[in-house]
């Protein structure tokens, strides 16, 4: 009607900053150690503009929001510094 409630046409493509549950950021190409899922040992990637954690084990994927430790909203891995 007036343009009040239109929708934005340009998306906002930008990832949110990841840290694990010691506060050290998480980026592309990472491996850390998922705490959930069984997962053991993953490698984070982004697919579709989205982060995802991929097992070593099994090539099991999760998304990045399943990860999420609701008490923190830091995610639920701790990353494998070498």
């Amino acid at each position: 009607m007036f343009g009040i409630f239109k929708r934005s046409k340009s998306k906002n493509n930008v990832l949110p900053e990841l840290v694990d549950l010691h506060n050290q950021q998480i980026l592309e190409g990472d491996k850390v150690t998922a705490l959930r899922y069984d997962l053991g040992v993953c490698k984070v990637l982004v697919i579709d503009d989205k982060y995802v954690y991929e097992s070593e084990t099994d090539g099991k994927q999760i998304s990045w929001l399943k990860m999420i430790d609701a008490s923190t909203d830091r995610q639920k891995v701790e990353k494998i510094v070498q």
